[in-house]
């Protein structure tokens, strides 16, 4: 018996259809296309507006999409983690409704929160249980509803954000050469006066004053952030790189948390990759935290081969981040 690794197999994926673009958004707030898109490279986002529906309305959309082109036995699926900011409740988690919506019967479910670097701390926490032996086939959704959390009268916060979900399989794999190969991952501590939200959790309960003061939306000190993320994201690809002894020639593809074009232009630069080789999408889809990379993949799965060193890198709240390197295990041009 072979060494046991995890592979992804099949992505999925889901934005509302409802796109605001950067000319609506100026007359909501005194901001304009040209002063979008040369700040943070978005044009427009997906915004889920319909009453009633959250988080897991995106991530089973994801999810089912998933399910139908893998064509996967859902009574064979043995997890699914659901990585998000923004869950349904405090409880449940936002996974056990996912889950009971598809009908898994044979999983278990649970939620996972790292801010923009929740997909990528989850696909490792994932390969990991598949790589133990006790699994085979788990679910992976990285899903944000980031609307419920901007406040629409902050030019420098709304313009940002947008909702999505990106599903992935990862499946046990005996084969060599794909799959998860190792990741640096990191958290400082130090993000906390710089992004959060002020009020809703237990240090801050939800009252009176804390609703009239406006204190259930994200609050961010811009350059402070892109400072870090911009420092953090480079340093750890180039860590992942030399631990796996890759030069910029052998990188196929960086997969990036899309959260400013300046950002990921930055960090590409410092670490000395060439832009043709970094997946962008923050333009139509601007920063839905941690849909961002199982989104750049859904958008760009056709241009992945079998055999491609891809490395993912992130930033996000606390501050956390990290960058993970895999060697992709199919064609994206044979899906349907």
């Amino acid at each position: 018996m072979g060494k046991i690794n995890a592979v992804i197999t099949g992505i999925g994926g889901y934005v509302p259809d409802y796109i605001l673009t950067n000319e609506e958004l100026s007359r909501m707030v005194d901001t304009s296309d040209e002063w979008i898109t040369t700040r943070v490279g978005i044009k427009e986002r997906h915004i889920l507006t319909e009453e009633g529906l959250g988080t897991s309305y995106m991530a089973r959309k994801a999810a089912r999409q998933l399910i139908e082109k893998t064509g996967v036995d859902p009574d064979t699926i043995d997890a699914l983690i659901v990585t998000t900011t923004t869950p349904d409740y405090k409880f449940p988690s936002t996974a056990s409704i996912v889950l009971g919506k598809l009908g898994l019967k044979n999983a278990f479910a649970f939620d996972f929160e790292a801010a923009c670097c929740g997909f990528l701390y989850t696909l490792d926490v994932a390969s990991s249980m598949i790589q133990s032996g006790r699994y085979k086939k788990i679910i992976v959704i990285g899903a944000d509803k980031m609307s419920s959390l901007v406040d629409y009268t902050d030019r420098q916060t709304c313009v940002l954000f947008g909702d999505g979900a990106g599903a992935v399989l990862l499946e046990a794999t005996e084969e060599e050469g794909v799959g998860y190969q190792n990741s640096f991952l990191r958290t400082d501590g130090k993000g906390l006066p710089f992004l959060h939200l002020k009020a809703g959790g237990s240090v801050c309960p939800a009252s009176h004053f804390t609703v009239d003061h406006r204190l259930h939306y994200l609050y961010q000190e811009g350059r402070t952030v892109f400072r870090y993320a911009v420092t953090d994201m480079s340093d750890d690809v180039l860590e992942v790189m030399r631990r796996n002894n890759l030069t910029h020639d052998d990188v196929s593809w960086i997969i990036p948390h899309e959260a400013n074009r300046r950002i990921i232009e930055a960090v590409a630069k410092r670490a000395e990759i060439d832009m043709d080789k970094v997946i962008i999408n923050i333009d139509h889809y601007g920063n839905t935290s941690a849909a961002t990379i199982p989104l750049a993949m859904w958008d760009s799965e056709r241009k992945l081969k079998k055999g491609d060193n891809v490395i993912f890198t992130a930033f996000g709240a606390g501050f956390v981040h990290g960058a993970s390197f895999y060697k992709w295990g199919y064609d994206g041009d044979s899906v349907k």
